[in-house]
């Protein structure tokens, strides 16, 4: 409430956060990986194997390397309700070690129905790079339920994916090195020159001037220790310092699919007039059988012209689109025609 009753030249200062908030430390990242496994003991619910022919050729390699060798025939004529094809995905985090348990997500890739109840048979993750860093196995978790009777079909939440707590384990590592030279780069997560002095003004306020320095408005350099241990102290220290990050653009953001309309408290409007109309179309399908064709008719509701007032704050602007009387479908046409015609002062993004 307070924001909204002060002058409009008035700006209030962005809340404080800490630089682990702002920006992430160049080089400390986590390493996408996937495997293709096989998903048993499921109760009926499995792949149609006839339709994923890759279902039962992963089964045939996989009882091969145990000794049990199927002829090309037998192996194309299982028939395994209770098997099924999935994908294994996880994210390595940075500095994970052999033997560090991580969390998977299974998804089908089949026609399985559900995969509740399922054990996912060992699996090798890989990296980009094609080579093995985790290997995953465990209990599938299914967060829905589902029943069926006839024709009849109940389904609650997704059965064709799960997750397993723990289910892989590290096997290799991921060399990580922090800084260069002497430095660590921080990134912050969005380009602002003014949030780039601020962090640099914080960390040599709390070490020593000279510590940091903006090399532009994205990347800081931050002079560390030599020694690991006083280093990850020093760093330790340094992404907790408080810092107020700059006010940012004045940004609307719609989405046509949704019509979902986000907009920050720095959008303001100009005084503007404004006339939008709904254009209908209605087709009636008419009685073939008494040789009627289809009625098709087209309706445009009137729209009058509006007077917008200008709007310096959020709650204004607010207050100014809703005296429109549109829909969020036709609020999108109306900000994009505002945006033209110099009325909106704002970014409109569209995602």
């Amino acid at each position: 409430m307070l924001a909204v009753c002060l002058p409009a030249l008035v700006v209030q200062p962005a809340m404080a956060e800490r630089i682990k908030d702002l920006a992430n430390l160049q080089g400390v990242r986590t390493n996408q990986l996937i495997g293709y496994g096989i998903v048993v003991g499921l109760d009926n619910t499995g792949d149609q194997t006839t339709q994923t022919p890759f279902t039962t050729q992963a089964m045939g390699n996989m009882l091969s390397q145990m000794g049990i060798n199927l002829t090309s025939d037998q192996a194309t004529k299982l028939q395994l309700k209770n098997v099924a094809a999935v994908m294994v995905t996880t994210s390595l985090p940075a500095f994970a070690q052999p033997g560090q348990p991580i969390d998977v997500t299974v998804s089908s890739i089949g026609n399985a129905k559900s995969l509740r109840g399922g054990t996912l048979l060992l699996t090798q993750l890989k990296g980009a790079d094609g080579q093995v860093y985790a290997m995953a196995q465990g209990t599938v978790m299914v967060g829905g339920a589902g029943a069926s009777s006839g024709n009849a079909k109940v389904t609650v939440n997704h059965l064709s994916a799960g997750r397993i707590p723990g289910g892989a384990t590290v096997e290799r590592g991921v060399p990580t090195a922090i800084g260069q030279d002497g430095y660590v780069y921080y990134e912050l997560a969005v380009t602002d020159f003014a949030t780039a002095r601020n962090v640099v003004d914080a960390i040599n306020q709390a070490t020593s001037p000279g510590t940091a320095q903006a090399l532009d408005g994205r990347r800081i350099a931050v002079r560390v220790p030599d020694s690991p241990d006083r280093r990850v102290a020093f760093l330790g220290r340094v992404e907790n310092l408080d810092v107020r990050p700059a006010v940012g653009l004045a940004k609307v953001v719609v989405n046509p699919r949704t019509g979902s309309v986000v907009m920050n408290q720095r959008v303001a409007l100009e005084p503007c007039a404004v006339a939008h109309g709904n254009l209908s179309v209605v087709v009636d399908g008419g009685q073939p059988q008494f040789g009627q064709g289809a009625d098709i008719q087209v309706k445009q509701d009137n729209g009058s012209m509006m007077n917008v007032k200008a709007g310096a704050n959020l709650a204004d602007v607010v207050k100014a689109l809703n005296a429109l009387g549109a829909n969020p479908m036709d609020l999108l046409a109306i900000l994009q025609a505002m945006k033209a015609a110099g009325a909106l002062r704002a970014e409109l993004e569209v995602i």
